[in-house]
């Protein structure tokens, strides 16, 4: 069984676009069948997302920490008690594409870090945009890590602990995690998944706050 984890707070306007693209994803062919279970990780909503997610059949487990790494590890831990025998993650506003399982699971790798690309960049100013592209690696090879695109494999995981409960980050300690550990990692730019570049961040310290600091003009 393949797991997918939605950490999720307050998400009631993206949620559906994205558990949908997921639900897509889940039913690709060269899965040959094989069971996807989607759960989304509720953490401290207050809002209509427990409403979308049940609507379109995901599961959800709900959390109060307001802690995205406490979110990952608990939904992971369920999905693992479940039999996943490899753990997807992607974020509620995000969006992946039809092919972002079986390409994950195609490497036969242990770790998969995918890229993240913004189509619409609403809100920000063209030198924004301008130095996010001058920095981002989209090619093979890149070393970014995104929580919103980032397979891992269960015996990997297990292997290193887990995703630690970090309010931002918990998934850059993850791979550093694997990587001490020996495990083989894939850095690719062929599994993309579009991502929004809102200001109203949900993680301090995660993508928005990154794209804040680079409309201050600090330097990555």
């Amino acid at each position: 069984m393949i797991g997918v984890l939605v950490p999720v707070h307050n998400e009631e306007q993206l949620l559906g676009a994205c558990l949908s693209s997921v639900l897509k994803a889940a039913r690709h062919p060269e899965l040959a069948g094989e069971e996807v279970e989607i759960l989304a990780v509720l953490d401290a909503c207050t809002d209509g997302s427990h409403a979308i997610a049940t609507a379109l059949g995901v599961q959800t487990l709900s959390v109060n920490s307001r802690n995205v790494g406490h979110a990952r590890s608990v939904g992971a831990s369920y999905l693992l008690g479940r039999g996943a025998r490899w753990l997807a993650c992607t974020d509620a506003d995000s969006l992946v594409g039809e092919d972002w399982l079986c390409n994950q699971l195609k490497f036969g790798a242990e770790a998969v870090c995918g890229t993240v690309h913004v189509e619409d960049w609403s809100g920000h100013s063209a030198s924004v945009q301008a130095r996010y592209m001058a920095n981002y690696q989209d090619r093979d090879g890149h070393r970014h890590i995104h929580g919103a695109n980032l397979g891992v494999c269960a015996n990997a995981y297990r292997r290193v602990g887990g995703f630690r409960p970090l309010s931002a980050h918990e998934d850059v300690h993850l791979i550093e995690d694997l990587e001490r550990s020996g495990a083989r990692i894939v850095w690719t730019h062929l599994n993309r998944v579009i991502t929004s570049a809102r200001f109203d961040c949900r993680a301090q310290g995660g993508f928005s706050d990154y794209l804040k600091g680079l409309a201050e003009g600090v330097q990555p």
